[in-house]
C-alpha cells in the first residue's frame, strides 16, 4: 500500500538534508522506532514497536539507505523485519525528496509498505491510518530536533519520540476514518445551492 505525506520544516533544505544523512537521528524522531546496530555503510539493525489497544506489534529488522542523492536532495531507504512472535512480517520503501518552500523546506514522503501474516489482517485503511499518525508525530519531532539545533541546544538534550503506543494513536486512526466515513457517504448528498 502506497502512502504519502508532504510537510514542511521552517529551515532551509541544506539543514533539513543534514538531518537526513544522520540515519539513527532520523530513526529517533519515528515513534516507536528504534535503531540498535550499524551493521554496514548504510546499513542498520533495529526495532519497530506498535500497541494499537491490545494490540502489540513488534518488528526486529534491517534498513539501508539505497540511494542518496545530495544535488537533487532526496533519500531512498529499503527495510524489512519481522514481527518478534512470528505473527506477521513488515517490508517497505520510502522516499524522501526535499525541495525548497517559502517556509523553508517541503518534505514529501512516499511509502509502499507491504504487510503479511496477522500484521496484515488490521485492515488497509486502518494501517494507512495508523502511519498517517505516526508521520505526523515524525514531523512534529524532526520539526523539535531541527528548532533545538538552530537554537545552539544538544540535539541529544531534545525530548526523543514517545513510544507508538496506545489510546492516544487510536484515537487519532479513528478519528481519521471516521472523517474519511463522513466524507464518503455524506458529502455527496449535500444539497447543492440553486
Amino acid at each position: 500500500m502506497l502512502i504519502k505525506n508532504s510537510f514542511e520544516a521552517g529551515q532551509p533544505i541544506d539543514d533539513v538534508w543534514a538531518f537526513f544523512g544522520d540515519i539513527p537521528r532520523v530513526a529517533a524522531c519515528l515513534p516507536g522506532a528504534d535503531l540498535t546496530d550499524e551493521i554496514g555503510d548504510d546499513q542498520y539493525q533495529g526495532t519497530v514497536a506498535i500497541r494499537l489497544g491490545p494490540v502489540k506489534l513488534e518488528f526486529d529488522g534491517e534498513a539501508e539507505v539505497t540511494e542518496r542523492d545530495d544535488a537533487n536532495k532526496t533519500i531512498a531507504v529499503d527495510a524489512s523485519g519481522a514481527d518478534k512472535r512470528g505473527r506477521g512480517q513488515a517490508a517497505l520503501k520510502l522516499n524522501v525528496v526535499l525541495s525548497p518552500s517559502s517556509l523553508g523546506t517541503n518534505i514529501d514522503i512516499s511509502l509502499d509498505l507491504q504487510l503479511a501474516g496477522a500484521a496484515a489482517q488490521y485492515g488497509r485503511g486502518m494501517v494507512a491510518d495508523v502511519t498517517s499518525v505516526l508521520l505526523n508525530d515524525f514531523a512534529t519531532n524532526m520539526q523539535n530536533h531541527l528548532d533545538a539545533v538552530e537554537s545552539g541546544l544538544d540535539p541529544d538534550q531534545v525530548a526523543a519520540a514517545k513510544p507508538a503506543s496506545g489510546v492516544v494513536i487510536g484515537i487519532r486512526a479513528l478519528r481519521m476514518a471516521l472523517v474519511r466515513v463522513f466524507r464518503r457517504f455524506f458529502l455527496p448528498y449535500r444539497p447543492q445551492p440553486n
